[in-house]
């Protein structure tokens, strides 16, 4: 028997419903708080500012605009590390319930055995066997093959030996939090071993993967970090385009521009997190200290200039809207705008959800089609209680035709 048709639903529907909380954590296009709504709102006050450079409302406006891009980039942050550590505490519990359903499904072989040897009827203790089987197979897709004296023994489709004589035990050491650096491949978080053995959890070679198991390491290890490594892209691009030579001549070489990584510049060896990190420069910033005329003329300035020189404000926002190739984040070689940046971390999501959706209703009808097929070979209950009806009416029937031609008997033999 195989049970890897109930662990392709039950990771699908896990993987699906993990990239729709992610897009709906980005928003569409005119919702409130939308990524690529902040973007256009940074452009906007940028554009009203350089109309009145003298204005302190819309330099303030700039910095404000800035600021709240750069708290959605870091609130986005902690929404998939969140879901990392979800998934890390989901990885746990499933281990720890796949070694006690694998326990039961041992006691259970050794107590059949045992009802089958004193003569007696195994049949519900199968059924329950059976119950945790199906269990099992939505957590790891598995293969069931039948033994001598009704025992069974269990396979992962990938190839491992769950039960076989003796029970598997499957090894998992849970995180307490996880941040965008920590990774499989770096240590940082854990693995899956079996009988003590370090196996591959996901991938081809993955002897556990698939399934509800397969799918929270994959949200874990992949699809979270993906969005992860995008949107650090997005603020990587925000960092360079404002820190670029020529945008603000009075930077010094080396300095960060408008959005700096925790207040220093940008270094691409720490760039997983760089969302996380993504701040406005304290010099334009009065609640840190900074004065709102340096963003008109210059983060690098020592004194206010000219209130009507807009020249600074047409360099960012021309930064801000300048195609540029992104440098990192798994994105295509065109060149495109912060904004259309913006876009394309949607645009890439929302594909992904689409596919992941798409084998979600096909797992679905296909898990309806075969337990449709198991239904018609098995005993459909209904039609087995109206069958017994109708033998039970007949009988009532043919015993009122024996008891009426012996009254017709006894009257003659008493003529």
């Amino acid at each position: 028997m195989s049970g890897w048709r109930g662990a392709d639903l039950g990771g699908s529907d896990l993987q699906a419903g993990f990239l729709a909380e992610m897009e709906r954590a980005l928003g569409q296009p005119g919702d409130a708080g939308a990524l690529t709504g902040l973007v256009a709102s940074f452009d906007a006050a940028l554009v009203q500012a350089a109309s009145r450079p003298d204005s302190q409302a819309r330099l303030q406006d700039v910095v404000t605009t800035a600021a709240t891009l750069a708290d959605r980039l870091t609130d986005l942050t902690r929404t998939i590390q969140q879901a990392r550590m979800d998934a890390d505490d989901a990885i746990a519990r499933e281990v720890a319930d796949l070694n006690d359903s694998l326990q039961q499904i041992d006691r259970l072989n050794a107590d059949i055995l045992a009802q089958r040897s004193a003569g007696r009827d195994g049949t519900a203790l199968m059924d329950q066997r059976q119950r945790l089987v199906n269990h099992v197979a939505t957590i790891v897709p598995i293969r069931e093959v039948p033994r001598d004296q009704d025992q069974i023994a269990l396979f992962t489709t990938g190839g491992a030996i769950l039960l076989e004589g003796n029970p598997a035990t499957i090894g998992f050491s849970p995180v307490g939090v996880t941040t965008a650096d920590m990774t499989l491949a770096s240590g940082g978080l854990s693995g899956l071993t079996l009988n003590g053995q370090p196996v591959p959890s996901t991938g081809a070679g993955g002897v556990l993967a698939g399934g509800t198991l397969g799918a929270q390491f994959a949200i874990r290890d992949d699809l979270s970090t993906g969005l992860q490594a995008q949107i650090d892209a997005l603020a990587r691009d925000l960092m360079e385009r404002f820190a670029a030579p020529g945008i603000d001549p009075s930077l010094p070489p080396g300095q960060p521009g408008l959005f700096t990584d925790a207040g220093g510049s940008f270094n691409p060896l720490t760039e997983a997190g760089l969302a996380g990190r993504l701040r406005v420069n304290a010099l334009v910033d009065p609640a840190q200290g900074g004065a709102l005329w340096r963003v008109r003329d210059g983060l690098g300035a020592a004194a206010p200039g000219n209130i009507g020189n807009s020249t600074l404000l047409n360099s960012l926002r021309d930064a801000l809207t300048a195609p540029r190739v992104p440098l990192s984040g798994g994105f295509s070689g065109a060149g495109r705008s912060a904004g259309g940046l913006a876009a394309d971390v949607l645009s890439h999501l929302s594909g992904n959800r689409q596919s992941a959706e798409s084998r979600q209703s096909y797992a679905a009808a296909r898990q309806s089609s075969l337990a449709d097929l198991q239904a018609k070979d098995g005993v459909d209950s209904d039609a087995e209680m109206q069958m017994l009806l109708q033998i039970e009416h007949a009988f009532s029937a043919n015993a009122r035709v024996i008891q009426t031609v012996d009254d017709l008997i006894n009257r003659l033999m008493e003529l």
